[in-house]
């Protein structure tokens, strides 16, 4: 009798890789219409975000000393799918609990009709015809299936690029030498190292003395061992403990592939090195002496999966370099956007004790991410998103941070959808300007930031309205909600010059008014619309992102909406003769709102009125868009 039982199914696209890029990438294109299975080899989604790692998701506005952000002009956090997850998270995980966000990454893919979402499915190999995957081979051992899957589109998000791998597209690994791509900060020659991986860990303090025995296995460091990690913490302030150490980092001088069994287990014996260093003292420490007073401490979790950095990169149609993130080279065919800085490691991680933990250095703007980098150049329906996009391992390190990853994972599966929806291959995309507007477009609809593209949309009816307000402020006039752009990026680190398209992009009511403010939207001729799609400010200079760490969590508005954010309002409409409701909604906090709206007839007049915010003393709209 044979265990294994065999399924085949079949799909529009097919996105192996369940982390930020891939749940993004697979949500991006079942919101467009395609027909989608995301298949995920754990048993939670989120990567190296999930309770399984609990690394916070990082982006182009930047942590520590690369920060980027200035309220209403450089507002660099990531916008679209991954901003709705946030939001989401910040309102109903206060407690901050990572399990609390596995639950609601599960919700986001189960709550889509065109998503099929396979859990616990690993990508075995892969069926070529003629150049092009046919199907791919699922195998989910915990339920002894295996799947065959055919798609007209596969997407490889899976970091490692199992799949990619599998249908022997090209790829790189490694660090390439200066005279490959003429990076300056490349090495000098090639090898074969890249960044390492880190196994996370949390404590927790409590009312009385918490021993701690070290298992035979850890590793013992002295003081010089850590000299520029844990002792290297800014004004000589004591190490926090409730999130663990990211510079307990190693491998990256071994194959993060092949060799990450041996790479785990040596990075347990490493943070347990680390905490018996800190709880028991340095050798030598006299007894009853605690340097860095966690005799309290105990540790309440730690990883066994390590959170990998780097491995495989794949070659697309366009290998981003040092030079295209630092000039902010414009793309014709971008579809996503980066601004974290160019972060390398030494790969020995904590065996290099004399060498920094990393070495940033800033991006001086916000640059483009084309959809040629996320394409394979060998195979023409093969595309990838996430930290195994095409870039050298220089650019790979800016790129490789998670919320860039999410935003390439929307912008991928969006160019997926509308592929298919074309009748264009993959590979056909970037010398398609019309498609690659049509995706622009799409993105920027749906939150999706884009250096220097604005709303261009004909069908939406918004743009051909006068527009007008109860109240104002000078340049937050009530016209800026149909300015195209819905964040302010011309600040300092924002956009390049001559790109920044400088604004404020968004209403503003006078405060000294108060609430309600209205804002009106007159037609010369009558429209008789079927949606109303509004964006509302969320904050977008400030970070906000799930962390354990107490301190970097302190500078959010974490466990309630965004104060800027509209709560309660209503959306009305006038047919000549009177204003008739035709919604109302309390207790917002996402900043893209999607409205069905019914007029039995046609209308003039259309109006959004605020009557409560989460906390701003006036009304705040980036957006609003009417469609028939």
């Amino acid at each position: 009798m044979t265990l294994i039982e065999h399924h085949s199914l079949s799909s529009d696209i097919l996105v192996a890789g369940g982390g930020m890029a891939g749940v993004c990438c697979a949500i991006a294109a079942a919101r467009c219409g395609a027909d989608v299975i995301l298949c995920q080899d754990r048993s939670v989604l989120g990567g190296n975000a999930s309770s399984e790692v609990r690394m916070h998701i990082v982006g182009a506005n930047g942590t520590g000393g690369s920060e980027r952000g200035e309220e209403l002009q450089t507002e660099a956090r990531e916008g679209g799918i991954i901003e709705e997850i946030r939001l989401e998270n910040a309102v109903r995980n206060p407690q901050r609990s990572s399990s609390m966000f596995d639950l609601i990454l599960f919700e986001k893919c189960r709550a889509e009709p065109n998503l099929h979402l396979m859990l616990n499915s690993v990508i075995t190999s892969v069926e070529m015809q003629q150049g092009r995957i046919q199907r791919a081979v699922a195998e989910r051992q915990s339920t002894e299936d295996r799947f065959s899957i055919a798609a007209k589109i596969f997407i490889d998000c899976t970091g490692d690029g199992r799949s990619a791998a599998e249908a022997q597209a090209c790829f790189m690994q490694g660090r390439e030498s200066r005279s490959d791509f003429g990076e300056s900060l490349a090495v000098e020659t090639a090898d074969e190292k890249r960044l390492g991986s880190t196994i996370l860990m949390q404590a927790r303090k409590h009312d009385c003395p918490m021993p701690f025995v070290a298992p035979e296995a850890a590793r013992k460091f002295t003081r010089k061992d850590l000299k520029l990690r844990l002792y290297a913490t800014p004004g000589d302030e004591k190490p926090t403990h409730e999130y663990g150490y990211w510079w307990a980092e190693w491998g990256g001088h071994l194959d993060t592939i092949k060799q990450n069994e041996l790479i785990r287990d040596e990075l347990y014996s490493i943070v347990m090195g680390i905490w018996d260093h800190i709880k028991n003292g340095p050798p030598g420490t006299p007894a009853g002496e605690d340097p860095f007073e966690a005799s309290c401490w105990a540790i309440e979790w730690f990883g066994s999966l390590p959170g990998k950095r780097e491995s495989r990169r794949f070659t697309g149609q366009h290998i981003l370099t040092e030079q295209d993130l630092l000039s902010s080279r414009q793309f014709d065919d971008a579809i996503a956007y980066g601004g974290w800085s160019l972060d390398l490691h030494p790969p020995e991680g904590i065996d290099a004790p004399l060498l920094q933990p990393c070495e940033q250095h800033p991006v001086p703007h916000l640059y483009d991410i084309p959809i040629r980098a996320c394409v394979a150049r060998d195979i023409p329906n093969l595309m990838f998103a996430g930290r195994n996009i095409s870039a050298t391992h220089v650019a790979f390190s800016s790129t490789r941070v998670m919320a860039t990853c999410a935003v390439i994972g929307q912008g991928v599966g969006t160019a997926a959808a509308i592929a298919i929806q074309e009748d264009v291959e993959p590979a056909g995309l970037s010398s398609d300007l019309n498609v690659i507007e049509k995706i622009q477009q799409q993105l920027l609809r749906d939150d999706a930031f884009l250096i220097g593209h604005l709303n261009r949309d004909n069908n939406d009816l918004a743009r051909d309205a006068r527009i007008s307000a109860t109240s104002e402020q000078p340049q937050f006039e009530a016209s800026q909600v149909i300015s195209g752009q819905t964040r302010s990026v011309h600040g300092k680190r924002g956009t390049a010059s001559g790109r920044e398209n400088a604004g404020t992009h968004r209403w503003m009511s006078d405060p000294q008014d108060g609430l309600p403010a209205t804002i009106q939207l007159d037609w010369e001729n009558p429209i008789q619309p079927t949606a109303v799609e509004l964006v509302f400010d969320t904050g977008m200079h400030r970070h906000l992102t799930l962390s354990q760490h107490d301190g970097y969590s302190a500078s959010m508005k974490w466990g309630m909406p965004q104060p800027e954010t509209v709560r309660d309002y209503t959306i009305e409409s006038f047919d000549g003769r009177t204003w008739s409701l035709l919604l109302e909604v309390c207790d917002n906090y996402q900043r893209k709102r999607l409205h069905d709206i019914k007029c039995d007839s046609p209308i003039q007049s259309l109006r959004v009125c605020v009557t409560a915010t989460n906390g701003c003393g006036h009304a705040r709209i980036c957006e609003i868009r009417v469609y028939e």
